[in-house]
């Protein structure tokens, strides 16, 4: 009994000092990007890589949520004959819930993967420690472009996907639940409001932060050489799963208590 509470409070002390040291390392992230030199050229680089390997895969997976949406919501309100605000209710689940999650998904294992497997080869190859022996700071000169692009490509994607994913839903609703476009339409712009929107680009702002700054600190912290480089890639697309779930949660609840729906 005695082993087994002293390795819970030993599995408990680690991961707190786990998210202590993330959250250093954001506090840090965050001061850095106010700090000149700023890294363009590698911003610029990360952030054309991002949204590269990202794009596509969102988009194509932005159609299937958005009509799985509003196939289930069709379904549900003409059992209870509210047809009519079909459309409000699943532009703004694609709008509001799923479109920040999913393309922040995808970047999370598309591109912070891939800063992740970066940064875990650079530090096992101690070119980390030789550019803290230099002088030169890794968070200013390699986390922060990666967490910026990151961002970046987090809020523009995620327009993308809001309008494919919006399209999606319509097209299935109009073709398959035989619904009225025009009440579609109407439902939507009746009900929706710009906060929405802006509620949506900001999730994916902070998404797109978590998922370059959890990929930067699991590659800076390997361990185990190469095979410890593929264990923190794991790791970091898992966390950050882990964390946007959580965070949108947090930011959804604060959202509906604070801006009252439209017509209230």
């Amino acid at each position: 009994m005695t082993t087994l509470m002293d390795k819970s409070r030993s599995a408990v002390v680690s991961a707190l000092n786990e998210f202590g040291s993330l959250f250093s390392l954001g506090l840090d992230v965050v001061v850095n990007m106010f700090r000149r030199p700023f890294q363009a050229r590698e911003f610029i680089q990360q952030f054309w890589f991002i949204a590269s390997v990202s794009i596509l895969p969102a988009a194509f997976v932005a159609i299937p949520f958005g009509a799985v949406i509003t196939l289930q919501l069709g379904s549900l309100t003409s059992q209870i004959g509210a047809e009519s605000f079909n459309g409000a209710a699943s532009v703004l689940a694609v709008i509001q819930q799923a479109s920040p999650i999913v393309t922040t998904l995808i970047i999370a294992g598309a591109g912070g993967s891939a800063i992740c497997a970066d940064l875990g080869s650079r530090t096992i190859r101690e070119e980390i420690d030789a550019m803290k022996v230099l002088g030169v700071s890794p968070v200013q000169r390699l986390v922060v472009p990666r967490v910026l692009a990151s961002m970046l490509a987090s809020v523009l994607l995620n327009g993308i996907v809001s309008v494919v994913g919006v399209a999606g839903g319509y097209f299935f609703n109009v073709i398959m639940q035989d619904g009225t476009p025009g009440a579609f339409l109407a439902s939507f712009s009746a009900l929706a409001q710009l906060p929405d929107l802006w509620v949506s680009e900001l999730k994916a702002l902070i998404f797109g932060f978590l998922a370059g700054l959890v990929a930067a600190y699991r590659g800076l912290n390997p361990k185990g050489g190469p095979k410890g480089v593929g264990d923190v890639v794991n790791q970091s697309v898992v966390i950050t799963f882990l964390l946007l779930f959580f965070v949108n949660f947090v930011i959804s609840v604060i959202y509906l208590q604070i801006v009252p729906a439209k017509g209230a």
